[in-house]
């Protein structure tokens, strides 16, 4: 009799491990090969500032995908999603980056959790062991299979690939982010975002051969950074999202800056102008105003708006390239 309550008792605990939500954080990654070889790739081949230049002399500006560029049954910052971005179009990847409760640093833009996960609670106070088995949940609120990712995996995804822009969250330190940068020997396809000089001069002082986004609106503002210690040759001047200041746009040009122009944001930002009056051709205006960089929410409609006018990199374009 007690060898088959053993047995049952067995067979219970095998039935209960069968129904536990597994781990999709690491199939995620042993999954990704295949599905990137007809992507888009971007190599910056150690030079940021070289690659920008490149694209500069040829009169092109590439997109910045916010949160990897969610879209239909791809949440935002989910390794999935960025994949299916560069398999759309060649862009930089933004990211918001957060750090769990027992130090792992992984992809997540807001303090809590409900809104984008099955779960809840704070995200700086839960352990990545529950933050792992958590799905992510896309734009209309419907659950995906796909698990929030390690920083760590999706900067080891990104090589060869894109440069990652990668935005602080309240959570993670900022030495945890760059040591792991260093780890893997990833400084030259990244973008650190600060808010504020007092930011960027921390970030400079920890990573000095680091890109760092900066909202730059004036000439006495680039002055005020440089003057802070954060050379020019390592700023992204961000330069808002109420449209193209020709006039600055020039200006960081001849300093040789590098210019983020965001489409980004509300109801009321370009993005959701153009979506709504469908004015693509603004996009392309934007890169003829100079901008480096355009920043959307609409990665793939702002790549085929600059694409009809002539102002998107192509394969074989300045280490840009399709599989």
């Amino acid at each position: 009799m007690k060898f088959f309550q053993c047995i049952e008792a067995l067979g219970a605990m095998a039935l209960m491990v069968s129904c536990e939500r597994p781990d999709a954080s690491s199939a995620t990654i042993s999954g990704a090969q295949s599905d990137d070889i007809a992507g888009w790739t971007i190599a910056t081949e150690g030079d940021l500032n070289s690659f920008f230049d490149c694209l500069d002399a040829a009169g092109l500006a590439l997109v910045s995908a916010h949160r990897g560029g969610p879209a239909g049954g791809n949440p935002e910052n989910a390794l999935e999603t960025l994949r299916a971005t560069m398999r759309a179009v060649p862009a930089i990847m933004e990211v918001d980056v957060a750090q769990s409760a027992d130090g792992v640093l992984f992809l997540m833009h807001d303090e809590t959790l409900g809104r984008t996960t099955s779960g809840g609670g704070r995200a700086d106070e839960t352990q990545w062991a529950v933050l792992r088995r958590m799905r992510l949940v896309d734009a209309v609120g419907r659950e995906t299979d796909f698990a929030p990712p390690k920083f760590s995996d999706v900067l080891a995804w990104s090589k060869s690939r894109t440069i990652l822009q990668i935005d602080f969250k309240r959570s993670a330190r900022y030495g945890d982010v760059i040591d792991e940068v260093y780890r893997q020997g990833a400084e030259d396809r990244v973008i650190l975002i600060a808010y504020s000089m007092a930011s960027a001069r921390k970030l400079h002082s920890l990573a000095p051969d680091m890109m760092i986004s900066l909202s730059v609106n004036s000439q006495s503002e680039l002055n005020r950074a440089v003057a802070a210690g954060v050379p020019e040759d390592r700023i992204v001047a961000f330069t808002g999202t109420d449209g193209p200041n020709p006039r600055l746009l020039t200006l960081l040009d001849r300093r040789n800056v590098e210019t983020i122009v965001g489409t980004l944001g509300s109801r009321s930002s370009i993005d959701a102008e153009i979506a709504r009056g469908g004015d693509a051709q603004r996009y392309a205006e934007i890169a003829a105003d100079g901008a480096d960089v355009i920043a959307t929410d609409r990665p793939r409609a702002a790549y085929s708006a600059l694409l009809d006018a002539g102002r998107a990199p192509t394969d074989g374009v300045c280490g840009i390239s399709k599989g």
